[in-house]
């Protein structure tokens, strides 16, 4: 397996590259517009044929770069079902894997932080990743103040469908703002300030209802763009 995170540091938002040594096909996870030539050049360089560029929700911080690569490389724009986003090429549900060559990607709905939010779950030679967008973060969480987020739903999607994976499961976030790249299911279980060390549903949602957060700048822009996989002329 080919696998490399890459951040766009603006929005402090990691895209990743997965792809299958023996096809060369690839898939990007949550790529973002200002980093679409970055991108192209590293498929190019690594000899790769973009197949899927896959959404983990509809994003608040940034325009996703998916339409931009569809025209470039004829990618499949991947977006979960319930995000009702037009000019998608594939709706993503739970129990309906994704295929990238020889390698296999598994949804997870785990709504919460957005009511549309998947996870991904890739097994390889070399252990487990989820990619947990916003709905897991190293040491945190996504906020769940906008988009029809909830703080019980997100408590129940991590602890029913994330905290239930092997605990030498690597965790891939969306964000970190520290520049923190990997964490684990074990370790978010025991520590995270939020959600692990034993917090009570009572708990986290008393957490999440006093974070007192400002507003995404971008997002009156990124939100009806990423509606249409970034398409910004029809936002």
């Amino acid at each position: 397996m080919i696998f490399r995170q890459l951040i766009e540091p603006e929005s402090s938002t990691y895209t990743y590259l997965v792809a299958c040594e023996e096809t060369r096909e690839a898939a990007l996870i949550d790529p973002v517009l200002q980093t679409l030539d970055r991108d192209l050049a590293l498929l190019e360089k690594l000899g790769l044929a973009l197949k899927y560029t896959i959404e983990t929700h509809i994003h608040a911080d940034h325009v996703t770069a998916a339409d931009r690569l569809r025209d470039a490389t004829g990618s499949n724009a991947a977006v979960p079902e319930k995000s009702g986003a037009r000019n998608a090429d594939i709706a993503i549900r739970e129990g309906e894997p994704i295929f990238v060559g020889k390698l296999r990607l598994e949804p997870l709905y785990v709504p919460g932080h957005t009511d549309d939010h998947h996870a991904y779950l890739l097994r390889s030679s070399d252990g487990a990743r989820v990619f947990t967008g916003d709905a897991l973060m190293i040491d945190g969480c996504g906020r769940t103040d906008f988009q029809n987020g909830d703080a019980a739903t997100l408590y129940r999607s991590v602890h029913e469908k994330l905290f239930t994976l092997p605990d030498e499961t690597l965790v891939y976030p969306g964000h970190d703002y520290q520049l923190r790249f990997v964490s684990s299911i074990g370790q978010e279980k025991a520590r995270n300030p939020r959600l692990g060390g034993g917090k009570t549903l009572q708990e986290f949602v008393e957490i999440m209802n006093n974070l007192n957060l400002p507003r995404p700048k971008k997002m009156d822009v990124a939100v009806p763009a990423n509606r249409s996989c970034g398409e910004m002329h029809s936002a």
